[in-house]
């Protein structure tokens, strides 16, 4: 339950067009969830604007079920992240109207109804291997109700590659930039536009790449104003930020 979906059940309750007793069944919804092994923050979405999402890697095959199903029975968006295709496959099974993304590593089941999409957001990746962790971005964007421009293979080995896009890339109202190797693609997007960059380095390189460190440590000493950074291949993170960027306080005014 949203911040909206919370105004209307006041106001139902109100005009009494529904009744103290189903509303209390509703709002009992929004305790949090124990399961022994795990505990549900129901009310992530009302307090953040993004649901509860589930980090697939380290917990075992029937924790991450059992959550995702518990999620599902509430109504609410289900997305699981960091999981690999026998978890993926398990959980379509258990609840076939999700999809699970082999590329971004990630279960997403939405509930019907969906708003429009909050357009705005562009994710870029600088090489082909960076995918995967874009795509997470992407898709965990999706999932927070905002609707995604995808650029990828635009690194600074063949520079022209992104200067074709140029226009696109100035469009954005935030783009989140997705780069291995020597992490320089943030900041020379970020010295082309205006909108707010949330750079993401990722393990993808050679030796001295350090597994993403060396990434990591360029883009945050980038001399580039308006670029930001999130940890290593933390995709995820960067659609939680572009997110209260582009729809933060939006329910509150």
């Amino acid at each position: 339950m949203d911040r909206k979906s919370l105004v209307k059940l006041i106001a139902a309750v109100r005009d009494g067009s529904l009744g103290a007793e189903e509303a209390l069944a509703r709002l009992d919804k929004l305790a949090t969830g124990e399961l022994g092994f795990a505990k549900i923050d129901h009310r992530r979405t009302l307090r953040r604007g993004i649901p509860e999402v589930v980090f697939g890697e380290g917990k075992a095959p029937a924790q991450v079920e059992k959550i995702a199903a518990h999620m599902a029975e509430r109504g609410g968006t289900v997305l699981v992240t960091r999981i690999g295709p026998d978890v993926g496959e398990r959980l379509i099974r258990r609840l076939p109207a999700g999809t699970y993304d082999p590329v971004s590593r990630t279960f997403l089941l939405r509930p019907r109804g969906r708003t429009r999409p909050i357009p705005g957001l562009m994710v870029v990746s600088a090489g082909t291997a960076d995918i995967p962790v874009a795509e997470e971005a992407a898709v965990a964007a999706e999932a927070f109700g905002l609707a995604v421009d995808r650029l990828y293979d635009v690194g600074v080995a063949g520079i022209h590659r992104l200067f074709e896009h140029l226009e696109r890339l100035r469009r954005a109202r935030v783009i989140v930039v997705v780069a291995g190797m020597e992490g320089a693609l943030p900041s020379v997007i970020a010295g082309l536009v205006e909108a707010p960059v949330i750079g993401v380095p990722t393990a993808v390189g050679y030796g001295a790449a350090l597994d993403g460190f060396t990434a990591l440590f360029a883009m945050l000493t980038s001399c580039a104003g308006g670029l930001t950074v999130v940890n290593i291949g933390n995709g995820f993170g960067a659609a939680c930020a572009a997110h209260a960027i582009l729809a933060g306080h939006r329910g509150r005014r």
